[in-house]
């Protein structure tokens, strides 16, 4: 995260105030926050593909993610208390 957040601020900052002739850095947007979200409907029947999705994610943002498991059963989705 901080070689973004220094590639952010070394780099883009500069080339948008460059191309939006802002006078001030502080009128030059921010990021807050970022969510990335994976949904693995499959994962039940296909236990590789969970891992695979870990692996994919661990990949794109540099962080292991976060399993969470299912508070209620849901029957339309075909899920279960606790599964993943």
């Amino acid at each position: 995260m901080n070689t973004m957040h220094e590639r952010y601020k070394n780099e883009i900052v500069p080339a948008l105030r460059k191309t939006f002739e802002l006078k001030n850095i502080m009128q030059v947007p921010r990021i807050e926050k970022v969510v990335v979200n994976i949904g693995m409907g499959e994962a039940m029947d296909n236990p590789k593909a969970l891992e695979s999705a870990v692996s994919d994610l661990v990949i794109i943002t540099g962080q292991k993610p976060v399993m969470t498991k299912a508070r209620k059963s849901i029957a339309n989705f075909k899920l279960r208390e606790g599964r993943l």
